[in-house]
Formats: C-alpha cells, structure tokens, sequence
C-alpha cells in the first residue's frame, strides 16, 4: 500500500513536471519566433526541471524494472536461475545507490552556495533533485527486493554482492599502484561481470566508475555525482522525453495507421508489398517518433495480421521488423542522433539532415532481399486497392505524412532549435488528433505522461552514469593512449572506420546504443576530426553500426524487443534474419566508402 501511494505521487509529480517543461519550451519558440522576445530565464527553469524530471523518472524506472538491462545470458539459464539474477540485480543497483547517498547529498549541499544568473535562486533547488531520486531508488528497490527474496538463491545473491562490497574495500588500498591494471579490474571486469548478470548497464557503469574512483583515486566522489548530473542535464537532451512523448502521441492520434494504411493501398497489390511497406512504415514513423520500441509497436499491429493471412511466417516478419529497426537509427528525430550531438559536440540540426539519406540507402538493401524471398508469393486472394480508394488514404494520411517536414521545416528556417521542435509537433499531433481524425482519448494522457517519463529517466540515468565513466577514463590517461594507438593504425582513416565499425557492432550488442556512444563517443570523435573524417559522416556510421548489433541476436536487446512486439518466439526468426543483417551491412560500408550519403545535403 505504501510502495503503490509512493509511486502515485512521484508519477503525477513526474507527469506535471513532463507537461511543464513542453508549455516552457512552446513558450519560448512563441515569444522568441514570433514576438522576437526571448524569454532570457526559460533555460535555467528548463534545466531544474529536467533534473528532477530526470531523477524522477530513474525512480519509477527502478520501480517498474524498467532500467535498460542485458537478458541474454541470463535467459539462457532457464527458469531456475531467475530468481537468483533478478536478487542479483537489485542488490548490485542498491548497493551503488547506499554508497553514492551521501556523497550526493553533499553535492546538493555544495550547489546551495552557487546562484543562478538569470533566475537568482539557489542551485540547491536543483541540485536538490539527485539525492531525493537516489533516496526514492533505494526505497523502491528495498520495496522489489523483499517481494522477490523468498528463497535460498536470493539470498544467497544479496549476500555475493554485500561480500564483493566488502572484498574490494578492505583491499582495495592493494590497487592504487596498479595503474592501467584497474581499468581492466573496474571497466572491463566489473563492468562485464554486472551486465552480462543482467545488472541494468546504469548501475553496471555507475558502480565501476565509483570503485575505480574510490578505491585507486584520491577524486573526491562528489566529482562522480557531478559528472553524473553534468551527463544527463545538458540541455539538448530536453528533447529525449519531448520526442518520446510526441512517437506516443503518433499511435494514440491514429497518425500511424494512416500512413501504414497509405502505403498498403500503394504496395500492397504486389509481391511482397507489405514487407516493403513494413520498410517504409518504419522509415516515415521514426521520422515522428523518437522512440524504437516505439515505433515497432505502432506498425507491428497494424501489419501483421494481414502479412500472416498471406501466408508468411512469424520469423521473417519479426526478423525483418528487427532490420527496421536498425536501418532506421540515423531518421531524425532519432534519440541516438540527439545523444550523439549532445556528448561528441556535433549540430543536431546537421545530424539530422545527414541521417536521412543513409537509412534510406540501407532501406534499399533490404528491399532487394525482400524481392528476392517474396518472388514466388502467391497473390490470387489479393485485390489491387482501386485509384479512389488509394487518392482516399492518400488524403486521410497526408497530415501525418506531412508531419516530418514540418519538424525539420522548423529547426532548417530557425522558428525552433532541434531541442523546441518536438513542442511543435505535440501541438501539431494534438490538432490533427482533435480536429481531423477525431482520435483522442484524453483519459490515456496521463499514463502517457507517465511511460515517458519513466522511459526517459532511464536512459537519461545511462547517460549519466556513461559520462561519468567516459570522465574517468579521460583522467586516467587511457584517453590520450587510444588515441595515440588509432591514430598510429595502418592504413590511417579507412582502417580507423573498420575498426569503428567493428567496435560499435559489438558494443550496440553488449551495450546497446546509447551507452556505447556516451561511453566512447568522447573519445573517438575528436580522433575522427584529426584524421580529416567528416564529424557527421563518421557518427552515421558509428550509429548505423551501433544498431547493426543492438538488433541482431543473440545478445542484441532490440532484436527480443521486436520478438515480443511481434508476439514471436525469437528463436524462429533468427535463420531468416541474417539474410537481412548481410544486407544492412553491405548498406553501412556503401555509407562508410561514400562520405556525401551523409554529408551531401548539408549547407557550408
């Protein structure tokens, strides 16, 4: 009773807070583009906001398991093993949130002495922000583990981690001479111990980089609080849960299946038709939404059904669902691309004009499969959708369509930044929701507000525990030796981009993607500008190589994530899908060879 009232009060004050930081933000495109008066504080009380928004939204993630994790492995083990990783997990997660409270209250107790410039307040009213959502965490996992600790295995999880605690703080006065030895004992051992335990990779990298930091270091742990904060607050990264909430939007406003109805009646006449307009669903929706699960949920639905009826199977329909998504990470207003630009400095505006025509290319690969596999499907029970019936769709689907184009119209002419753009595709959604396809369920508001909020915090919660990581490394030195050693490679920048694309191909399967691009997007970005790669072109490929891994199996979250959108036991569509993943490879290194497919369309 006292988890569920909890919870209540932090997911309203979460979606209040969500619904606030969309208003400031219209507020200030409004007063700035077309009363040409900036509102000169709205960035101070954005970035308060999103804190707690931030802080907020990794509590009730914590609350709802809904923390980005590895599962691969552990799966692997059955059923009997469940409890003990699950126990595992959340006493891996606890024990970085006991051992970071008070050095995160003592970083809010600091920002008490610093005052805003524009809105001269305390920094404490922001700062504020982290030890209450490391407090609520502890609750909420305290409230998960004495539900689960039921027998002999949890137990004994909860006591392994309490003994690791302990075996590396009473030696860990052994490691300080170790040098370049404990980035291997944290950052690889720990940090690869914990994920591939299911250990959510927040709390895998946030826990490592405390160890290292703690236990070799005389950096006072306020620094890792402040780096986490300084990682998930930047102010690009406002657009994170603006973008998720307009994809949640899309699928409540019925906007996706009219596009998805659209491009069947155009397509769905001929052999494989409605696979191609799984590829172009996909394309136009992650134009709107920024979220991938997102946007597989929104089309798998719709086109599944249909595309069974005909005859194909359930592993080819989630193995090509799954392709999707990984072509389609550079469409803006892709959460990746946003991340990119805020750790690795580069214009999001650039970055999405860059990343249309490389998903576009690879969209094209895996068309030519989907002929290639579809050539003989029988379509004598399949009738073509007459001109009027087509020109109908077309009419119902054109606001929708339009949508994207409104979205990159806005940031190209400067009435928004890529930050404020998605307010205006809210407010565009809720118009053509209310006024033309009549589709608005305003009771669905609420736990809308909600599931983004919770999405968000936890990848803002990664975010900053990868940054702090990527800090870490910086101090250490490594940074500067990797350098050194990608630079000296043979062969200069062709064999730096194959080794980048090998690299972001195992770290989007073990990490996913945004971790491995805070993680090392620092550090790679500045090597790919000293050996003369284009900023934009190189985080196309990294991108597209991220999520060549992170979609394909076995480890590769996003390829399970579509098995269970799809209804489908994975094991069914892995054959099918490495038909598909070729292609998409040959796609990336066409992008990789070829620089103008991202920067072709970019103005000096």
């Amino acid at each position: 009773m006292a988890e569920r009232a909890l919870f209540r009060l932090v997911a309203t004050v979460s979606a209040l807070l969500l619904t606030a930081i969309i208003a400031l933000l219209f507020a200030g495109v409004v007063s700035r583009y077309v009363f040409h008066v900036p509102i000169i504080w709205s960035d101070e009380l954005c970035s308060i906001l999103f804190l707690w928004l931030a802080m907020l939204g990794a509590s009730l993630a914590t609350r709802q398991a809904s923390h980005m994790r590895m599962t691969a492995l552990v799966s692997m083990l059955g059923e009997r093993w469940c409890s003990f990783f699950a126990s595992l997990s959340l006493a891996t997660g606890l024990a970085f949130l006991l051992l970071v409270l008070g050095p995160a209250y003592h970083y809010a107790s600091e920002e008490a002495f610093v005052t805003s410039s524009a809105l001269e307040v305390s920094n404490a009213w922001r700062a504020s922000a982290i030890p209450l959502g490391v407090a609520l965490m502890i609750c909420f996992s305290l409230f998960r583990l004495i539900e689960i600790v039921k027998d002999k295995q949890a137990v004994a999880a909860i006591a392994l981690v309490g003994l690791a605690v302990l075996v590396f703080w009473l030696f860990g006065s052994n490691l300080k001479g170790a040098g370049y030895i404990n980035l291997v004992i944290f950052f690889v051992g720990v940090v690869s111990v914990a994920v591939f335990a299911g250990v959510p990779i927040a709390f895998a990298f946030a826990l490592a980089t405390f160890g290292y930091l703690a236990l070799t270091t005389r950096v006072p742990m306020l620094t890792l609080v402040g780096r986490m904060d300084e990682g998930m607050s930047h102010l690009m990264l406002l657009a994170v849960p603006t973008f998720i909430f307009l994809g949640q939007l899309l699928e409540m406003t019925g906007m996706a299946r009219a596009m998805i109805q659209c491009l069947a009646s155009l397509l769905g006449h001929v052999r494989g038709g409605l696979s191609y307009v799984l590829v172009g669903a996909m394309y136009l929706v992650s134009g709107i939404s920024g979220s991938k699960a997102a946007d597989m949920a929104a089309i798998a639905p719709a086109l599944f059904p249909e595309m069974i009826k005909r005859g194909a199977k359930p592993g080819e329909l989630v193995a090509l669902l799954s392709a999707t998504g990984a072509q389609t990470e550079t469409v803006p207003p892709s959460i990746v691309l946003i991340t990119v630009g805020s750790v690795a400095s580069v214009s999001i505006a650039a970055l999405f004009t860059g990343g249309l025509l490389p998903a576009l290319v690879l969209g094209i690969f895996l068309c030519v499969v989907v002929g290639y596999r579809y050539r003989k499907e029988d379509l004598s029970g399949v009738a073509r959708a007459s001109r009027k019936d087509v020109l109908k769709l077309s009419l119902v689907a054109a606001p929708a369509i339009a949508l994207p184009f409104v979205i990159r119209a806005a940031v190209v002419e400067g009435v928004a930044t890529a930050t404020e753009v998605s307010t205006i595709g809210i407010l565009y959604s809720i118009f053509v929701g209310l006024a033309l396809y009549r589709e608005f369920d305003w009771r669905r508001l609420g736990p809308m507000l909600v599931e983004t909020v919770i999405l968000s915090g936890a990848i803002l919660l990664i975010i900053g525990a990868a940054s702090a990581m990527a800090w870490a490394l910086t101090q250490s030195g490594f940074s500067r030796e990797l350098a050194e050693f990608m630079k000296g490679l043979p062969g200069g920048k062709n064999t730096f981009m194959v080794v980048s694309i090998l690299a972001f191909i195992v770290l989007g399967s073990v990490l996913e993607g945004i971790p491995a691009i805070v993680l090392f997007g620092p550090l790679l970005f500045p090597i790919a500008r000293a050996l003369g790669i284009h900023e934009v072109h190189y985080a196309m490929v990294v991108v597209l190589s991220m999520g060549l891994g992170l979609f394909a199996p076995p480890f590769g979250v996003g390829y399970y994530s579509a098995c269970a959108i799809g209804n489908v036991d994975p094991d069914k569509g892995i054959r099918p899908i490495w038909g598909y993943m070729l292609a998409l490879l040959l796609g990336l290194v066409l992008v990789a060879v070829f620089p103008w497919l991202s920067i072709g369309f970019l103005k000096d």
